[in-house]
Parts: C-alpha cells; sequence; structure tokens
C-alpha cells in the first residue's frame, strides 16, 4: 500500500506554523484559511488577528480615495507597492463600497479608519463601518443630531466643530465621538457605542475648545485617544485636543517648537512610525517640517525632520523606515519616499486626480467586529442546541 503524503501540518510543529503566519501580509492570509482546517481555524481565531494586527512585521498600509467620475468605485493605493520593482505587486486595488442594492449610492465619502475598518458617510445621515479586507460592514444613522442641529443641511464631515473614530480596548468597543451645535447656539458632545448601537451625551465633559478646527478632517486615533489640532493655531502650547476614550475625559498637550508665524502654513497631524507627528510647511524654507514625538506625552521627544517637498499628506513610514508623503516639488506632483535625511530616493507620479489634498490611510487587518464576534457566537450556540435537541430526540 502507499505511504499516504504527510501535510505541512504533519511535518511543522502548530506553534511554528502560527509565527510563520503571523509573518504574512493580512491581504494573503484570507486566502490561506483554504489551506486546511487547523489553518482556517488559526487564521480565523480573533487573538491571532489581534496580534498579527499589532506585532506582524508586514504591516500593508493603504490609501483610499473615490473615483469622482463614477463614484461607485473606490481606489486603494497600496503605498510601498508604488516604489517597489516587483512587477507582479499591484500598487492599485478598485473596490465596489460596501452597499447591497444593486446600483450603490452615488454620495458616499471616506472619513477615516482605526484597526482595519474604514469609516464612511452616505447621504442623508448614514455612516458606515467596513473592513474591506473581511467584507463586514455597519450602517448607523445620525439623523436624531441632524434634527437637532443649527445647520439644515447637516452632514458629516461638513459643520461638525470636530469628530473622530476610534477603539476603546477596555470595551473592545469601537465608537464615533462628534461635536455639533444644536438650534441655540448650544454645543454637545455625543459619544456613539458601536457595540451597543446606543448613543451616549457627554454634555458635562466638553465645553467649547479654543482654536478653528479643520472640519474636513477626522481625530487620529492613538493610544487609545482622538487627537485634534487646530488648522492655524495661533500657538502650538496646549494646541492639541485629547479625548480619552476609556475616561472620557478631554485634556491637551504641547506641539513642537513655536516656529515665527508667518515662517508657515497649515499644520496636520499624523501616524508615523506609531508615533504621534506634527507637520506644516515651512515659509521661508520651503521644505515641510515633519515633527515626530518619539515618547508619548513626553514634550522633549519631539524630533525634527526635513524634506524638500511642499506636502498634501504625510502617510506613513516604509518597512525601511523612509517617510512615505504625497505632495509636490518644482516639477511634479505625486507620492514620494525620502530618507529620515531628507534625500528623495523616488517618486511615482499621481494617480487620476491631483487636486485631492488628504486620503485617509489604512491599515489592512483581519479583525473582526466585537458584535459580529457575538453574532457568530449565538449562531454556535444555536447550532450546538440543534444538534442537542436531535440526539435527545
Amino acid at each position: 500500500m502507499e505511504k499516504k503524503q504527510k501535510s505541512i501540518d504533519d511535518i511543522l510543529p502548530h506553534d511554528l506554523i502560527h509565527r510563520i503566519l503571523l509573518r504574512v501580509p493580512a491581504k494573503h492570509l484570507a486566502r490561506l484559511r483554504c489551506v486546511s482546517k487547523l489553518w482556517y481555524s488559526l487564521i480565523s481565531d480573533p487573538q491571532f488577528a489581534e496580534l498579527h494586527f499589532h506585532h506582524s512585521p508586514a504591516a500593508t498600509n493603504a490609501t483610499i480615495f473615490i473615483d469622482h467620475i463614477n463614484r461607485t468605485v473606490a481606489y486603494f493605493v497600496y503605498l510601498e507597492a508604488l516604489f517597489s520593482d516587483d512587477i507582479d505587486t499591484s500598487p492599485i486595488k478598485v473596490v465596489p463600497p460596501p452597499f447591497k442594492k444593486k446600483k450603490p449610492p452615488t454620495d458616499f465619502e471616506f472619513l477615516g479608519s482605526c484597526r482595519g475598518f474604514v469609516l464612511l458617510h452616505r447621504d442623508p445621515h448614514f455612516l458606515v463601518v467596513w473592513n474591506p479586507l473581511t467584507g463586514y460592514s455597519k450602517r448607523i444613522s445620525y439623523s436624531r443630531i441632524a434634527s437637532r442641529c443649527v445647520y439644515k443641511d447637516i452632514r458629516l464631515p461638513c459643520k461638525f466643530y470636530l469628530y473622530g473614530f476610534g477603539y476603546d480596548a477596555s470595551q473592545d468597543d469601537y465608537v464615533i465621538v462628534v461635536a455639533w451645535q444644536d438650534k441655540d447656539y448650544h454645543y454637545h458632545l455625543d459619544y456613539l457605542s458601536l457595540r451597543t448601537n446606543s448613543w451616549i451625551n457627554l454634555d458635562a465633559a466638553f465645553s467649547k475648545p479654543s482654536g478653528v478646527f479643520d472640519i474636513n478632517s477626522c481625530g487620529l486615533f492613538l493610544n487609545g485617544a482622538i487627537h485634534w489640532l487646530p488648522h492655524s493655531p495661533k500657538t502650538f502650547r496646549d494646541a492639541i485636543l485629547i479625548f480619552d476614550l476609556k475616561e472620557r475625559t478631554f485634556s491637551r498637550i504641547s506641539g513642537p517648537e513655536q516656529p515665527v508665524k508667518s515662517a508657515f502654513s497649515y499644520s496636520n497631524l499624523a501616524l508615523l512610525g506609531g508615533c504621534l507627528a506634527l507637520y506644516y510647511r515651512n515659509d521661508v524654507s520651503h521644505n515641510t517640517h515633519i515633527w515626530v514625538m518619539k515618547e508619548y506625552k513626553v514634550h522633549s521627544s519631539w524630533t525634527l525632520y526635513e524634506i524638500p517637498c511642499n506636502v498634501y499628506q504625510l502617510f506613513c513610514l516604509s518597512s525601511n523606515g523612509d517617510i512615505i508623503v504625497r505632495g509636490y516639488d518644482e516639477v511634479e506632483v505625486g507620492y514620494f519616499i525620502y530618507n529620515v535625511r531628507g534625500d528623495l530616493l523616488t517618486h511615482f507620479k499621481d494617480l487620476y486626480y491631483p487636486f485631492r489634498i488628504t486620503d485617509p490611510v489604512y491599515t489592512e487587518s483581519l479583525l473582526p467586529f466585537p458584535s459580529d464576534i457575538k453574532d457568530k457566537d449565538k449562531k454556535k450556540m444555536k447550532k450546538k442546541r440543534k444538534e442537542n435537541s436531535v440526539m435527545q430526540w
């Protein structure tokens, strides 16, 4: 008799397979579930997804934008793949938005992302949370706020004082925070728990902060908190507003060394290598100044990097620790990659719509949505009860 051929599961220890899979990019893991029951079980485990998101060296960062002519199509641009020599790796992926109707709406907009989930807006007053890799999506209405707002044509992101999308690890809950004005011009803060599908009013925690915030940018999520920066602050002292999702309280931290007001234009926040970064164009040197807070909330850890490019948006660090941006120089508009000394390594021409200013940056993940885990558990329990009842019969 012929010997049965051994599978990889029989040859390699399960612990080693687990460690190997942690090093595989998330987009490939989705396909590798089909290899065997063991691999399906390992990759589908929420704890594995959490470990992979936080510790995998193969994190895949992409930026997202909408085709403004055919608004039923979204583009994912894989940032490192733009500069890769691998001809088998396509830097652009066309993705249909997560709408169940045969004809998708043409009025949706990307607002931000958190832990592999993308936040979208669609008219008139709906938000959609979507994981493009797993296909999971959830729709939420904010009409209760819109009906009380001072503006008749209210919609996110326009005409809201500030808003943000983040994750509260203490409750395993994704949350949306919105500050707005009612018809009597009073300010309100509402907090949406996506685990419980409930809006919570937090007016007691909120008083109108000073500074004019950029109404077209989502707050930046980092270290369990959402961060906002005024569009054109008079001073960087206490300029960054922070909302702690666990404690549900506001605080402030100061930005880096303050440049002369006339020497810099609009400032923005970004994540760079897991650190808070603040960047702006210096109108004297015509460079972009990128300040990185190497140690969170430690003011002395702000570190300056300069690149000779007018940056629309600071995206992320490459796997080699280089800085990926979208902007323009004296010649072209496009995507640029610089080392930390400010040397241009390579350039990729802009894609489709050079007039876009900012696009959400998305990190692929297999993370399940908390309510999705509960729904699966309920289905398993229901199936088990059914099997038990059949056995008893």
